[in-house]
């Protein structure tokens, strides 16, 4: 019979060795583990991507969009005595525990951030409290002639910093143009476009400009470009490709700035959209400008058209760094009324066509059949006059054309309006002048085509041609230089 001893030594030779082994296998040569590999790049089509968001939210069938024909089975509403089905929008100065806004203070510690946790989490979708850094490189520099006058252009590449996940790479394409005999620091608009110092050509017959939206280069006799404009009135101007910032379609959701903080994976409902990712690019375009000495950063302003005038809108809401702001033509999602049942609505936002705009979450306003029931556009808790109080007090210009001209009724321009008045209350309280009309956003009607409203630093103008804010730039100019306090060049 073995001893105590004899036990203890035979358990010895029996277990060391297994410990030693596991001990080897847990931590060779005195290494650390490896990290968990990188989950896998998850490439699927716009409708997966949809479909899958559906399923978070609980949905099981969204309503059908309005189609823009009118002839089709489902077409858009465009009868204004039935366009108003919610006519009281969301109060902007009610706190809400119901208390009212009256003083400023109250706006930028109490009601503004209010109404920016409801537009993040459920409409834009929030940028992440963590994103890589941007690393500007100027790749070029040229001498150019924009009009008849001498500028300097800088072609420049933001690398965002992908040593998180480098099965995805994010460079965003800028360029800068500022006159080459200026004095001192310009003022630059910055304008979602091709983010190149030579853009390609537009096809014949049609405008310049980035697709979807703008139709640019004026026909012979009409107004030169805005480029040669800004160049004349002693501005420099700035182009930046929104495609190089994230993809214009829901496919592309798991790649771009998207796609690379969420290492390739789908989104959660609350993260953010095409619209807020390009918007996050700008500031970030922005982020450069205020290093550049030829550049007045104080002075910077955001321009788009269509899809990129809701991106410039949205842009202008969140970083008020920006000083001024041109939204031509934007429609749904950008200073139209979600409320309104006028051309593009809701529903349009929130099929597979549009939806990667905005935040997962927004898809729930236009569920037919849920988890929660049914929602639509009056139970978002807020609307696009919110939106343009979030650009108060600083020089706000709503730009739109005529339909009989390529500006689509679709856009709803007189639901822009709407929001640009129900707007006003906040712009007055912050000590700067509004529209000039009354506070009643349900009685007030457009002025008439090429009347500007002009005299305070909320502007409205519709000018008499397409889906362009081309006519607009000779009045947004001046307009801009007397309300950022500079004086036009000898030039103009």
């Amino acid at each position: 019979m073995n001893t105590d001893w004899e036990q203890l030594r035979l358990r010895r030779f029996v277990l060391l060795p297994a410990l030693v082994a596991v001990l080897a296998t847990a931590n060779p040569l005195g290494q650390q583990a490896p990290p968990p590999a990188a989950p896998e790049l998850k490439t699927w089509t716009t409708a997966e991507d949809h479909q899958n968001m559906m399923e978070q939210l609980g949905i099981k069938r969204l309503r059908p969009g309005p189609s823009g024909n009118e002839k089709a089975p489902n077409p858009a509403n465009y009868d204004e005595s039935i366009a108003n089905p919610f006519p009281k929008l969301p109060e902007v100065l009610t706190l809400k525990n119901g208390q009212k806004v009256t003083i400023a203070q109250a706006w930028w510690k109490l009601r503004r951030p209010e109404i920016i946790e409801d537009f993040d989490r459920e409409v834009y979708g929030r940028v992440p409290k963590v994103v890589p850094k941007v690393t500007w490189t100027v790749t070029e520099t040229k001498e150019l002639t924009v009009g008849s006058r001498p500028a300097v252009g800088k072609q420049l590449i933001g690398h965002v910093d992908n040593s998180s996940y480098p099965a995805i790479t994010v460079d965003i394409q800028m360029a800068l143009v500022t006159p080459a005999d200026a004095a001192g620091p310009v003022p630059v608009m910055m304008m979602f476009g091709f983010g190149s110092l030579t853009p390609p050509r537009p096809p014949a017959g049609r405008l310049g400009g980035p697709p979807a939206g703008r139709q640019g280069g004026p026909p012979i006799g009409s107004d030169p470009p805005a480029t040669e404009q800004l160049i004349a009135a002693g501005w420099g101007y700035v182009s930046i490709s929104p495609a190089s910032i994230q993809a214009d379609n829901g496919a592309g959701l798991t790649k771009g700035i998207v796609g690379l903080v969420n290492k390739g994976q789908p989104r959660k409902p609350d993260d953010w959209g095409s619209l807020r990712a390009w918007a996050w690019g700008a500031s970030r375009g922005l982020d450069y400008l205020e290093t550049d000495k030829t550049v007045d950063a104080k002075r910077v302003g955001i321009e788009g058209v269509s899809r990129y005038g809701k991106a410039a809108l949205v842009t202008m809401a969140y970083d008020t760094r920006f000083a001024v702001v041109l939204i031509g033509s934007s429609g749904e999602g950008g200073a139209k009324l979600h409320r309104r049942n006028f051309g593009e609505a809701v529903e349009n936002l929130t099929g597979s066509g549009e939806y990667h705009w905005m935040a997962g979450n927004f898809l729930k306003y236009g569920a037919e059949e849920a988890v929660f029931g049914s929602r639509n556009a009056g139970d978002i808790p807020v609307d696009a006059h919110e939106l343009i109080a979030l650009c108060a007090p600083r020089a706000t210009f709503v730009s739109y054309g005529v339909p009989e001209r390529g500006d689509a009724k679709w856009l709803d321009q007189q639901g822009s309006f709407m929001a640009a008045v129900a707007a006003g209350p906040v712009f007055r309280l912050l000590g700067v002048k509004d529209l000039g009309t009354s506070d009643d956003y349900n009685s007030e009607k457009m002025p008439p085509v090429n009347t500007g409203l002009l005299d305070g630093h909320l502007a409205w103008r519709q000018h008499d041609g397409g889906h362009t804010d081309g006519p607009n730039w000779k009045y947004f100019i001046p307009w801009a230089d007397r309300l950022l306090g500079r004086k036009a060049s000898p030039g103009r």
